[in-house]
Order: C-alpha cells, then sequence, then structure tokens
C-alpha cells in the first residue's frame, strides 16, 4: 500500500469514528437529549446544556405572503456584543434539511440579529438556524 492512500485511509476511518462517537458524546454532555437531524442543534423545548438561554437565542419567523411566494423576516433577540459574544447567521434548511439561504451578521456593523429572505413558490415545512459563536446552534420549524 502507498503511503499516500494509507493516509488517505488512515484519516476516513478517523472521520468514521468521530461522527459514531458524536451522538453518544452530545448526549453525555447535556442534561436533555437533543432531538432532529443528527442532534446537532437545540431548540425551545430541548435546551439541552443551555436552559435558560432559549428566549435570546431561538429564532423567530414573521411570514409576509407575497405574489408568487413568501418573505421570511428571521429574529433571534440577541445582542450583538462585537466579536466577543453574537449571532453568527441564520440558515434555511428546507423540508428535508437541505441548504436554501444564508445570512452572515458583521457585530461591528449589524446591531440586531434580523433577516430577510425570500421564498418564491416554497411550501411545507422550513427549519430555520440561528448560530450564536458562544451558545451552539438553535432550531425553529415552520409550516409555509
Amino acid at each position: 500500500m502507498k503511503r499516500r492512500d494509507f493516509m488517505r485511509l488512515g484519516l476516513v476511518g478517523a472521520g468514521l469514528m468521530t461522527l459514531q462517537a458524536a451522538p453518544s458524546l452530545a448526549t453525555e454532555t447535556k442534561n436533555t437529549p437533543l432531538v432532529g437531524a443528527g442532534g446537532l442543534f437545540y431548540t425551545k423545548e430541548n435546551t439541552g446544556r443551555w436552559v435558560g438561554k432559549e428566549g435570546t437565542h431561538f429564532p423567530t419567523a414573521e411570514i409576509q405572503k407575497l405574489a408568487g411566494g413568501v418573505s421570511i423576516k428571521v429574529t433571534t433577540a440577541h445582542e450583538m456584543n462585537g466579536f466577543e459574544h453574537y449571532i453568527v447567521k441564520h440558515v434555511l434548511l428546507d423540508k428535508n434539511f437541505q441548504f436554501l439561504n444564508e445570512h452572515f451578521f458583521n457585530p461591528n456593523v449589524d446591531k440586531a440579529a434580523i433577516s430577510t429572505f425570500a421564498l418564491p413558490n416554497y411550501t411545507g415545512t422550513l427549519h430555520i438556524l440561528s448560530l450564536c459563536n458562544k451558545h451552539d446552534l438553535w432550531l425553529n420549524s415552520i409550516e409555509l
């Protein structure tokens, strides 16, 4: 076996072991098991180790009907305290947890974590993610 192939195989194996161990590590370190796509996020009901943080980290959505679709205004009621503590981005995922769109924030410019997305001709479940640089990833799901 060539050295390069051996190293590649070793990296793949290490990656697979990490993926298999991640769910058990996540549930062992939090007081509430996580639900959803891989248990990688927190919800209003499942705050895990971030009990009490849901009020400022859970993203909310306002839906405005438009001709040919909707506009979604996503808000996370979180202070933008420079790069020390802020909402990094909002992400939209479709009903199959596939990427639709995202909006990054610059805490030196953005005074609030508010983003607006146009969704022409989308119906069904929409997953909204809010990522805090200190308190992880938060999920809200709505029906359109």
